[in-house]
């Protein structure tokens, strides 16, 4: 059994349909690539699965390590070990991101509260790790950051929080060359070192130069239209997503 699995997944935003029918899998160690122009339903899966009100599941089931989270409230999903990195990650003012991060472990911990020493030593290993300038961690939480801080910053909650599946929804969106870089190392290292599965939710091919899926899913007008292996990276890249929309109409036809 998978640690995420989402299983005939259809999700309704107001009154319009946007995801018709989704299968995906996700386990801890394995790291999937989830692609698709935009539009196609790819970031309504990521709200989906971390529970967005906003989002209407109407017909379909998510389960993290077995358990039924369909209807689970958003916390419950991060405190099981799910995280997602926003694409828009919110700004914080007045809330320093190492109060931020210390925060968002007593909440994964319940009564188990980190005490100083080791939130000091974690958060030194994570910076290290990261190459994040420990100054950073003592800024308010994306105020006035640059895309680039924004996703370093997401990344590395995910570095002191430990999830076992982390979604990242565009992550790469508007990163300059470096930041990108600097994301990509991160998500590798956290693969690495804990094992960390990951769902990578793009529809550009270049951060896929950086971390190399064992998975690739392809999303089409709400529905996974084709599923290989990292070459079909490669074949989206020499042929665009126009090929797979022909195979569609085809089919349909």
């Amino acid at each position: 059994m998978a640690d995420l699995e989402i299983k005939n997944l259809h999700v309704r935003v107001e009154d319009r349909e946007i995801l018709k029918g989704v299968d995906l899998e996700v386990s801890k160690g394995e790291v999937h690539a989830l692609m698709g122009p935009n539009g196609s339903g790819k970031s309504t899966l990521a709200n989906t699965v971390m529970g967005h009100p906003g989002y209407e599941i109407t017909e379909g089931q998510i389960t993290f390590k077995g358990e039924d989270i369909t209807e689970a409230d958003p916390e419950d999903r991060a405190q099981a070990g799910l995280f997602l990195a926003f694409q828009y990650p919110a700004a914080i003012p007045g809330v320093s991101v190492a109060n931020f991060l210390r925060m968002a472990i007593n909440t994964r911990r319940e009564d188990d509260t980190i005490g100083v020493k080791e939130f000091g030593a974690d958060l030194k290993r994570a910076t290290e790790l990261l190459h994040v300038d420990r100054e950073f961690t003592s800024r308010h939480l994306n105020d006035g950051f640059s895309g680039g801080e924004k996703k370093r910053c997401e990344i590395l909650q995910m570095a002191m929080l430990k999830p076992e599946v982390a979604v990242l929804d565009e992550t790469d969106s508007g990163l300059d060359i470096d930041a990108l870089r600097t994301v990509a190392e991160g998500v590798n290292k956290l693969h690495s070192e804990i094992g960390m599965g990951a769902l990578i939710i793009t529809h550009y091919q270049r951060i896929l130069h950086y971390i190399k899926p064992q998975f690739v899913h392809v999303m089409l007008e709400g529905r996974i239209v084709r599923e290989g292996g990292s070459e079909l990276v490669d074949q989206l890249e020499r042929e665009g997503y126009d090929f797979l929309r022909e195979e569609a109409v085809a089919g349909n036809g």
